[in-house]
């Protein structure tokens, strides 16, 4: 037997199971579609009742009480290894360049949504004010509850003894550091 002979075997082969598995697909199309009268999954309703009704309320970050008086005692160390979540979005050299995130160099007291070369969402852009020691720690904390429909997809950083060591940390990235809250 030559090639050729088992090139029509298998061009045969193949176009059966075309046929086969293709007009049964073909007959499922045709046929009158089938309406499921419930659903295979509910999904949980959150704990608040359907959509539209109160959402439970969401517990406000207190930067005075949680995390300040562990400053003194931070890690620059420790906010250095912390901020290996960051490093794929940020940069912290001085003039370094904007990534997914802006440069974070001298990012304490610096103006909110206003850092050069970078396009900001419209949430920060209308927040105002300055990077402040609450508004950082909040906003790193949990930055959807901090300044609602911002860009930045992170979580948040939940340990605050982890937030303060990475406050310290974003604070020695400037030519001259802000002072501790006090």
């Amino acid at each position: 037997m030559n090639a050729f002979e088992l090139n029509k075997i298998a061009g045969a082969a193949l176009a059966a199971l075309l046929l086969i598995f293709g007009g049964r697909t073909l007959l499922e199309i045709v046929d009158k579609p089938r309406h499921v009268e419930k659903a295979g999954y509910t999904l949980p309703m959150p704990k608040g009742g359907p959509a539209g009704a109160s959402a439970p309320a969401v517990a406000v970050f207190d930067f005075a009480k949680e995390v300040e008086p562990l400053l003194a005692k931070a890690s620059v160390d420790g906010g250095k290894d912390a901020f290996k979540k960051c490093v794929s979005c940020h940069t912290v050299e001085k003039g370094g360049p904007n990534r997914t995130g802006p440069n974070l160099y001298g990012v304490v007291d610096r103006d909110v949504g206003k850092h050069e070369g970078f396009n900001y969402s419209p949430a920060l852009k209308d927040k105002g004010g300055k990077w402040d020691w609450a508004h950082l720690a909040a906003y790193l904390h949990n930055p959807r509850q901090a300044i609602p429909n911002n860009r930045m997809a992170f979580p948040g950083v939940s340990d605050n003894a982890e937030l303060a060591d990475l406050l310290a940390y974003l604070r020695t990235l400037s030519d001259s550091p802000a002072a501790l809250p006090k």
